[in-house]
């Protein structure tokens, strides 16, 4: 077994949200399947935070940005993921842009919103994850 990966029942909705199932969803792309738009990936990155697969969050994250190791395990303390909502995707030729929101909360503490608008870019038909900026939250924004 991986260190320090959660465990999910495959029949419950996937982390991203898609109700058909974490088996049917984000756990194909997990398990060596391609993402074929940017917000799969996206969305399947998300999943991996959820369940600390930091092997395929490096593996999907682009090289030339790409960070040693997250230490996803030793985070303390450890985020509660609590949702994903996903704004826009815009894609033109192999570079896209998707605005999300995802939701979490450490320790006992109070839920936050991370608010993000992720690059990507296409190499040799694989979608990779770039960088993301963080824009500051508007009032009334969800």
């Amino acid at each position: 077994m991986r260190p320090y990966v959660q465990a999910i029942d495959t029949l419950t909705p996937c982390p991203c949200g898609n109700t058909a199932g974490y088996a049917r969803c984000c756990g194909l792309l997990h398990e060596g399947g391609h993402a074929f738009t940017a917000e799969q990936l996206m969305r399947s990155r998300y999943s991996a935070y959820v369940l600390k697969r930091e092997d395929y969050l490096l593996a999907t994250w682009h090289a030339s940005t790409r960070p040693a190791t997250l230490k996803l395990g030793a985070q303390q303390p450890a985020p509660s993921w609590l949702g994903l909502t996903v704004k826009r995707h815009e894609s033109a030729n192999d570079e896209a842009t998707v605005e999300f929101i995802a939701r979490l909360r450490y320790g006992g503490g109070k839920a936050q919103r991370m608010h993000e608008v992720s690059r990507f870019v296409r190499e040799h038909g694989l979608w990779f994850y770039v960088d993301g900026e963080f824009p500051e939250a508007k009032s009334g924004e969800d």
